[in-house]
């Protein structure tokens, strides 16, 4: 199942909408990370492996290609962990797709599990508004940041599990 996740870049003091595409393959397991990603988005292959084992959740055996779009946009930071290991998710079909639908996502994972302040949230809030989506899912530490723009739903993520 190819799953589909949004989350945000952040270049300057403005956010890019991001579709964070998943899809499994045949063969040895390994991610690749395509679309233009910095050296901190490829280690993301690591923490999100971790997060997902340590949250007591299974991560396929099998080849895993990550597409990061549009691929003319540069991605920094860790900030697309959490998004990326939503899709692995709902690729694998352990969640279902709809409870992101509408909504965009960011958050940095550490190899518990647990999800580290990112940073430009506001700049992300702003984005997700002015781009029409009614939720955004942050680092439960840059959730007061996030509300600060009005009409957004902010929910608090602390953990993978939840």
């Amino acid at each position: 199942m190819l799953a589909h996740v949004l989350s945000c870049a952040v270049i300057g003091l403005d956010g890019v909408i991001i579709d964070i595409e998943v899809d499994f393959g045949q063969g040895l397991p390994h991610m690749a990370i395509v679309g233009l990603p910095d050296e901190a988005v490829k280690e993301s292959r690591e923490r999100v492996y971790s997060a997902i084992k340590n949250a007591n959740l299974a991560y396929p055996r099998k080849p895993i290609t990550v597409n990061l779009a549009p691929a003319s946009v540069r991605k920094e930071g860790p900030s697309f962990d959490l998004p990326i290991a939503l899709g692995v998710l709902i690729a694998g079909e352990q969640i279902s797709p709809e409870e992101v639908d509408g909504s965009l996502i960011v958050g940095e994972l550490s190899l518990d599990g647990s999800v580290r302040h990112v940073r430009g949230v506001l700049a992300i809030a702003a984005t997700a508004r002015q781009e029409g989506f009614k939720r955004l899912y942050v680092p439960a530490m840059d959730a007061a940041e996030a509300a600060l723009i009005p009409d957004l739903e902010v929910i608090p993520i602390g953990s993978l599990a939840e």
